[in-house]
Formats: structure tokens, C-alpha cells, sequence
């Protein structure tokens, strides 16, 4: 089963060398897939300069912190932040519903497709 570390690494080193700190974990098969992140690690070394590749980026603006970090940067307070990040997560529970509902309706007209090419071939 495939599972990957994300990690802090010098832009000098080797792909698969040395590298600066476990800051969380990726596993893809998981149904949705997981992702674990050390927040405050994360931020720490984005705030120092760390350029994160498209995948990470992409990990880290599903768990919503990116957008965390973009709030702070702009100087919001903790109380706005929250707020913000509460909305944040209604969206992308009401994204996913809407997604889930996409997906079903194909399935079931596949489905009902395929019954019809069935049901004429008898």
C-alpha cells in the first residue's frame, strides 16, 4: 500500500536523500484519501522560505492550511481566522456532497445503460 512521508528537504540535496524533518504523511488509498500534517512545522518552514512541489501545495490546500497561512499573513485576527476557516469547512463538506451526488447519478446511468444494451441484445 503506498504511503508517503511529506518532508522538509535542502533544494541541494538528492531526491531521495537527506532531508531536514518528517512534517507529515500522505496515504492515497484511503477512501478519501489521508493526510496528515504538523501545522505548525509546515508553517514554520514556509514562513523561512520552504518552496513546496504542485503536490504538496495541492496537499496542503485541501487540509486548509494554506489558506491559514494566507489569513495570518494578511494580519487577521485569531478570532477572524477561525471564523474564517469554519466557513472554510462548510464549503468543502458542501463541495464534497455535491461531488459524492455527481458521481452517484453517473454510476446509476451508467448502470441503467448498461441494462438497456443488455436487455436489447436478449
Amino acid at each position: 500500500m503506498p504511503f508517503y512521508q511529506i518532508v522538509a528537504a535542502d533544494s541541494r540535496a538528492p531526491r531521495d536523500g537527506k532531508f531536514l524533518e518528517i512534517v507529515g504523511h500522505y496515504q492515497p488509498t484511503a477512501k478519501p484519501h489521508a493526510v496528515t500534517l504538523k501545522k505548525d512545522r509546515v508553517s514554520y518552514w514556509m514562513q523561512t522560505g520552504a518552496q513546496p512541489t504542485d503536490t504538496v501545495r495541492s496537499l496542503i490546500r485541501s487540509t486548509g492550511l494554506l489558506y491559514e497561512l494566507r489569513l495570518r499573513s494578511l494580519g487577521r485576527s485569531e478570532a477572524d481566522i477561525t471564523a474564517e476557516m469554519d466557513k472554510w469547512q462548510e464549503k468543502q463538506a458542501e463541495r464534497r456532497q455535491k461531488r459524492l451526488a455527481v458521481k452517484t447519478r453517473r454510476r446509476q446511468a451508467k448502470k441503467a445503460a448498461e441494462g438497456k444494451a443488455a436487455g436489447a441484445e436478449a
